[in-house]
């Protein structure tokens, strides 16, 4: 039987989403600021790219070559050659450019699309309300259309807001973007210490709930014991 999952490049994280990234659908990563989110999509990137496939890579949180160096290794020139990458600078570029990517999905061998983050340009649309929300779920729904198409997975990250009335972090994008994605990992940074906490929220499969803590590191996370 065809494995229908894809690593992250961590194996501890693999184990959290039941196996690796699930193809033909989204996964998505949120969390406050430099809780990690883009390393993770960084390291599945690099993964994807060393396995010989191409990488999609949408990117509204100015991609950080540097980031990318320190992950990818001796072989991050190299791998480059296969990493697309799209940076809007709105939310309506943002679509456009989803649109322009089926382009390279019909010409080659891709292994994952990332949108890191799905609704940083979405933010400052907030003000549109209604309009805002239905455009950022046809964007939504047209990247789970290629997961589906051209069998791979696709990975988001998302931005949090502070619910006054429960004082807790809730991403962007409400009930539409949550339910979209089928594993959802929430990512926390822990008070007063430098490691970090994924936490499993949402899965189609798995109980949610299941953890792990880890540090940031040059090669991508070290896994705290």
């Amino acid at each position: 039987m065809k494995n229908d999952r894809e690593s992250t490049g961590n194996g501890v994280l693999d184990g959290l989403l039941g196996g690796g990234i699930e193809q033909k659908t989204i996964t998505q990563f949120v969390g406050e600021p430099a809780s990690g989110k883009t390393t993770l999509c960084l390291m599945a990137a690099v993964t994807q790219l060393k396995a010989g496939e191409t990488v999609i890579w949408i990117d509204s949180e100015s991609f950080s070559v540097e980031r990318f160096r320190q992950i990818a290794g001796e072989d991050a020139e190299k791998l480059a050659n296969r990493l697309v990458l799209y940076e809007p600078v709105d939310f309506e570029q943002q679509g456009i450019m989803i649109l322009e990517a089926e382009r390279v999905l019909k010409a080659h061998k891709v292994g994952l699309i990332v949108m890191d983050s799905a609704t940083a340009l979405y933010r400052t649309e907030l003000e549109r309300g209604r309009d805002a929300m239905q455009a950022l779920t046809r964007q939504m729904l047209m990247l789970l259309g290629y997961s589906k198409r051209y069998t791979m997975p696709v990975l988001i990250t998302n931005q949090v807001y502070v619910d006054t009335r429960t004082n807790t972090y809730v991403g962007l994008g409400g009930t539409a973007l949550e339910h979209i994605s089928k594993a959802i990992i929430r990512l926390e940074k822990r008070a007063g210490m430098g490691e970090r906490r994924a936490r499993l929220v949402k899965h189609r499969s798995l109980p949610e709930g299941g953890t792990f803590d880890f540090e940031m590191s040059g090669q991508g996370i070290t896994i705290v014991a």
